[in-house]
């Protein structure tokens, strides 16, 4: 898979969840953020919308987050973290939310002006941006948080310098992620389900604490937190209109001598998906959740990859 292939997969999926109606209202959205250490207060102060059931930890609840801070948060999706965070830091704080997917900026914004029992929440912004390369001044943040998102980044160094660049001397990073224990079997490693699902894209453990090092942190620690990754299925098919489906196709093109030449595999945005009540032929993705929930049938994804707590502090100079 390509590069262009795998980050327009992530857009288009997690485009189409923003889209859809899944909420706190949801069981198996309520579920899986239960499962990774959010409790019923948390989600009861939130908007509803702002959960989708995609965490892999709670970053808030390691943050020691204090009033008047600035806290950023990589890929705040519909702004779970952000408006948990918006609670702590008060309204002498900002929480601030980076996110790739339009649609995700999109549904983010109408939960902050909806608000809580109709009271806009105030002391919250959402970007639209990639994490790679953050529309932050320089030593201006107090924390960064993240859940769940940067194993889809291509260049993780990258994302790990970006943050040093943006935090504070003395700043601290708190991140819940997905992170590898050994190396993923062929099929879970080279399927696009796996990446969008937070899975293939992992990097080793050992490599997380080496990029964070190499990037300039210090006291890096990444803890495995023991929650159960198949946590992702009880999601499945909840969402109300779910994902386009991700299609491969075979080609075999001729050669010159009239020979068959090697087959030709690509990924196309399929017409129908499973809100159809059809699931295409070698559909290789339908949705984040139901594509996910498929692989985990077949594997015990617990055994190769773990959802991980990643702490770390920017040296004061």
């Amino acid at each position: 898979m390509s590069i262009s292939t795998i980050q327009e997969a992530v857009r288009t999926q997690y485009g189409a969840v923003a889209r859809s109606n899944l909420t706190n209202d949801s069981a198996g959205v309520r579920a899986v953020a239960e499962a990774f250490g959010y409790s019923e207060g948390d989600l009861a102060g939130i908007p509803a919308e702002a959960n989708m059931g995609l965490s892999c930890g709670n970053p808030i609840a390691s943050a020691s987050l204090r009033p008047g801070e600035v806290v950023v948060d990589l890929g705040s999706g519909g702004g779970l973290d952000v408006f948990l965070a918006a609670q702590r830091v008060g309204p002498t704080g900002r929480a601030i939310g980076i996110d790739m997917t339009p649609a995700m900026i999109d549904r983010a914004r109408d939960a902050a002006a909806k608000g809580i029992n109709g009271k806009p929440i105030e002391n919250v912004e959402f970007h639209l941006a990639s994490i790679d390369k953050l529309p932050l001044a320089d030593a201006s943040v107090d924390c960064v948080i993240s859940n769940c998102v940067i194993n889809l980044a291509e260049d993780k160094q990258a994302v790990f310098h970006e943050i040093a660049r943006v935090l504070k001397p003395g700043g601290r990073l708190a991140v819940s992620d997905i992170a590898l224990k050994q190396a993923l079997p062929a099929e879970l490693a080279d399927s696009i389900s796996g990446y969008v699902g937070c899975i293939s894209g992992a990097i080793a453990i050992a490599d997380y604490q080496s990029g964070l090092k190499a990037a300039g942190f210090a006291h890096v620690q990444v803890i495995d937190s023991g929650a159960d990754l198949n946590a992702y299925a009880k999601v499945e098919n909840q969402s109300g209109c779910c994902s386009p489906a991700m299609v491969e196709s075979t080609a075999v093109a001729a050669t010159a001598d009239g020979t068959a030449a090697p087959r030709v595999r690509s990924l196309q945005l399929a017409k129908t998906g499973c809100c159809s009540g059809e699931k295409p032929v070698g559909a290789a993705e339908s949705g984040v959740h139901t594509g996910l929930a498929e692989l985990l049938t077949k594997y015990d994804v617990n055994a190769y990859a773990a959802s991980v707590k990643i702490f770390a502090t920017k040296p004061v100079v």
